[in-house]
């Protein structure tokens, strides 16, 4: 796990049901209720989040992973229940939401108060190796770039809560085992914390210090990743942990393997 978390965490409440924070939790989630038409898509949640912690957040389309980001994120607040967040968090979607009429420098800084100079968009640049791309249009960009400037512009934020809502899924293959190596890299680097929702076990396992998986509205299964970095997916400990929530998630591992 990340152990450079170099400052003192504030949070904030989404909801004003009265609570602390506990000392040792960088998000805290208590009976968390969303509901959709009648239909409670999230169902008196339990959840907490370390400092510096990696966690992936598994489930079928529709569980409510999505939603949970949402919420965590302060962008959707027609909830009931209590959510303690950071006030310093930032959010990467699967789709990059870049401005095309701002140069990527201006994107990154896209939302940041007061007038923060070029110099600290690039700076994030570098971070993620775009540092040659700043004045581009992001029509110029590849997907992969393209992603990375969304990834740029939530560093600059320097977040304790970082929220990634499957910043890879609309990558290729090659391109996403990169992204994947340089999210591994920034977290170890800057020490906050990450929520990460995916569909992909296999990235879960590679990535997070713990998983879990969300069934009805609920955590229903979650385990720790005791596994050195860098991650060998031909480790047969991998291989186990892999299997073992595929078959939470219903997939039917000896057919998979067929």
């Amino acid at each position: 796990m990340a152990t450079d978390v170099h400052r003192p965490v504030t949070t904030e409440k989404v909801t004003t049901a009265p609570a602390a924070p506990a000392p040792s939790s960088v998000v805290r989630v208590e009976g968390l209720t969303r509901s959709f038409d009648g239909r409670a898509v999230i169902d008196n949640l339990q959840l907490d989040v370390k400092p510096g912690e990696f966690v992936a957040l598994l489930g079928r389309s529709g569980c409510g992973k999505s939603t949970l980001l949402r919420i965590l994120a302060g962008l959707d607040r027609d909830i009931q229940g209590t959510v303690l967040v950071p006030r310093r968090k930032a959010v990467a979607f699967q789709a990059p939401r870049l401005m095309p009429w701002k140069k990527v420098w201006r994107n990154v800084l896209l939302g940041l108060p007061g007038k923060p100079e070029r110099a600290v968009a690039e700076q994030a640049l570098t971070e993620v190796g775009l540092t040659d791309r700043a004045d581009a249009w992001p029509k110029t960009l590849s997907g992969g770039e393209a992603q990375r400037a969304s990834l740029a512009r939530a560093l600059v934020r320097e977040p304790d809560l970082l929220l990634l809502d499957e910043p890879f899924g609309a990558l290729d293959a090659l391109t996403r085992i990169k992204a994947q190596r340089l999210v591994g890299e920034l977290w170890q680097r800057r020490g906050c914390a990450v929520l990460l929702v995916t569909h992909d076990v296999e990235e879960a396992v590679l990535l997070a210090d713990r998983v879990l998986v969300m069934d009805d509205g609920v955590i229903a299964y979650e385990t720790e990743v005791e596994l050195d970095r860098p991650r060998d997916i031909t480790d047969p400990r991998f291989a186990e942990l892999r299997a073992g929530l595929l078959e939470r998630l219903g997939v039917d591992t000896a057919a998979e393997a067929a």
